[in-house]
């Protein structure tokens, strides 16, 4: 049974430990090898996609994610891609991209353009890194997680932006998002798939922010 984030130790002995048992690690590391998956820049047309970090190919990855998902009942409805070509993204952009790589200019598509230019391949590589790193710390891991400094930094970027991806798929992009979900959910039986997803969505903002706590302790 998962136990908060805690801080252990002082100066350079300090850690941060958690206690997750062997199918709660696997899960989060799935999930975090997903989006780091996702976060590849995309092949060259005619480019054969390489294996990601979680033995995918780079053009199988929003199945991958996806496959996760669907067993839940919320993939991705089939017009979305028609959707994002339509808008000028290109038709293969998963939307959940978008949340993890913002342009920074919303209002100027131009200037929007130009911001992604310079900034999205830096982006995508420091996100991939910080849950690669995070998917070996987990897979190494007995029952007893525990994260020096640096570890503990990746670790609640990771959890972050796999959170930001669930959101995406559930449809959250505000709080009232969340609390009609949640509303939902109350009226259904604990079997409908929506209430798995959206009590793994709980389970790693509680991770996240028992970590995130415990960084900000002074």
């Amino acid at each position: 049974m998962a136990r908060a984030f805690r801080r252990a130790g002082r100066g350079d002995q300090r850690r941060y430990v958690a206690t997750l048992d062997a199918g709660e690690r696997e899960l989060v590391a799935t999930l975090m090898g997903q989006v780091a998956d996702l976060l590849a820049p995309p092949e060259p047309d005619g480019a054969g996609g390489g294996a990601g970090v979680t033995g995918t190919r780079a053009g199988d990855v929003d199945d991958g994610f996806d496959a996760i998902v669907a067993g839940m009942g919320l993939a991705r409805a089939p017009g979305e891609r028609a959707d994002a070509a339509a808008s000028g993204e290109p038709a293969d952009r998963d939307p959940a991209l978008d949340r993890l790589l913002p342009t920074g200019h919303r209002e100027d598509d131009e200037a929007a353009t130009e911001f992604r230019r310079l900034t999205e391949g830096g982006l995508r590589h420091r996100k991939a890194a910080a849950l690669t790193a995070s998917v070996a710390v987990l897979r190494e891991a007995g029952d007893t997680v525990s994260l020096d400094e640096g570890q503990a930094v990746a670790f609640v970027t990771a959890l972050t932006d796999v959170r930001l991806v669930l959101g995406e798929r559930l449809g959250l992009r505000t709080d009232e998002d969340l609390d009609r979900l949640e509303e939902l959910v109350e009226r259904l039986d604990d079997d409908e798939p929506v209430v798995h997803l959206l009590a793994l969505y709980d389970f790693l903002t509680w991770l996240q922010e028992t970590l995130a706590s415990a960084l900000m302790r002074r």
